[in-house]
Order: structure tokens, then sequence, then C-alpha cells
């Protein structure tokens, strides 16, 4: 089975974001970092890690009339993190699907968070105590 690796800082950021955007869903699209940029990782160097998220555009009216993020470099984003604040801890048919897609729910904690591969299989995680690289345009 495959591990998904993430960073702590990221799953406490994105937990806190929906907790914030309750009751509207947020859909965040998630970067990786090779684990090999992560002094601290302490995995093998090609290892992805989940490490940095794009901020959503709300509003934008481009986005919304063609389904396309321009913000958001196309390729860069194998994951997903979608919020669910009256739903199950499940993939919905609505769900922006890439890879890897990141479900949390009420009340926000480790205990409401999973993850899935894009047939709706749960998928194995570990959060890493590591802080990722600083990097241009992405959080």
């Amino acid at each position: 089975m495959t591990v998904i690796y993430l960073t702590e800082g990221l799953l406490k950021t994105l937990l806190r974001m929906a907790e914030e955007r309750d009751p509207a869903s947020t859909t965040v699209p998630l970067a990786i970092t090779d684990a090999g940029e992560l002094p601290d990782a302490n995995l093998s160097a090609e290892t992805p890690v989940f490490t940095h998220f794009y901020l959503p555009n709300e509003g934008d009216s481009v986005n919304a009339v063609f389904g396309v993020d321009l913000g958001t470099p196309s390729g860069q984003t194998p994951g997903v993190f979608v919020s669910h604040p009256r739903g199950e801890l499940e993939l919905s048919k609505r769900d922006d699907f890439r890879e890897v897609i990141f479900v949390a729910v009420p009340p926000w904690d480790m205990e409401s968070f999973k993850i899935f591969d894009r047939t709706g299989d749960e998928l194995e995680f570990t959060v890493l105590d590591i802080e990722p690289p600083e990097e241009a345009g992405i959080v």
C-alpha cells in the first residue's frame, strides 16, 4: 500500500482553513516537495511529501466560467484538499479529483481527516513534524 507523507504544518493549516470557512466547503490544490529537499524528512530522496498549498481564488470569474484555475501551475498539484462541512468523511461526486484527495469534516481534527486515491480507496498517511522549504507563489 502506498503511504502518503505530509507535513504537520500543512495538515493543521488545512483543518484551520476548513473550520474558518464552515459552513461553506473549500477546495485547495496541494503541492509536493521531494524528500531530498527536506533535510529532516529521513525518507528516500525521491519520496514525495505534501508540503504546500495554493490559495483558492474566491470569486474569480474566469475560473468560475471556464473551470480553469489560472493561478495554479498545471501538473504541480497532484493533490487536493476538500472539506465537507455537512458531509461524510469520504469522497463525493462533487469533489475535485486529483491523484490524491485529502478530505476533512467537522470537528476539523485528526480523527476527522482521511486521504483517498482517485478511485475512492482510503490511503495510509504519515504526518511529518518538519518544516518545508520556502517557495515563491505557494504557501
